[in-house]
């Protein structure tokens, strides 16, 4: 859950409010993408050592790690709460770093599609060659293109009836 800003004013030190601050809207719009990098670096390290800080003091409490100060450790809910903070602030720069990259992205997208079109524009072709055979003038012969015989229908029949005639002699 989120945290309000005075919240955040009374429980961070002067660098890490710094660094939170300038991952809240709208400081985070005018941020370029080094500056973005380099706030998550700071906000990873600041989240990592209220983590570390945390689980060495939970250690204490149940007695596993040796106590560290004069005075036995106390609850951490203070550095949870501190780390949660950072998780949350380096969402937000996360999120704007990636739509930075998507933004950027479809900008060189844009700049492919453009220069394709003009690509495909000069390359035009002027004349086309003719779509061949159309329905326009409605039906036409179609030449074929099978091989025809010059023999006489009438001599193929004598031929099959002398067939006929040679095979009833060898039977008979």
């Amino acid at each position: 859950m989120s945290q309000p800003i005075s919240a955040e004013r009374r429980m961070l030190t002067g660098s890490e409010l710094a660094a939170v601050e300038r991952s809240h809207y709208p400081a985070i719009c005018g941020l370029e993408r080094r500056e973005l990098v380099e706030v998550a670096r700071n906000l990873r390290e600041f989240r990592d050592k209220a983590r570390d800080i945390s689980r060495s003091r939970r250690r204490e409490m149940r007695g596993k790690a040796e106590q560290r100060g004069a005075r036995p450790a106390a609850e951490t809910s203070g550095l949870m709460e501190k780390k949660q903070v950072f998780a949350s602030a380096l969402k937000r720069v996360n999120r704007e770093l990636t739509r930075q990259e998507e933004t950027e992205r479809r900008g060189r997208q844009g700049e492919i599609a453009r220069k394709a079109l003009e690509m495909k524009r000069a390359n035009r072709v002027r004349r086309h060659p003719s779509a061949g055979r159309t329905a326009r003038h409605g039906m036409r012969t179609v030449e074929s293109d099978a091989v025809t015989t010059s023999v006489d229908p009438r001599q193929v029949g004598s031929v099959s009836q002398q067939n006929k005639n040679f095979q009833a002699r060898n039977d008979g």
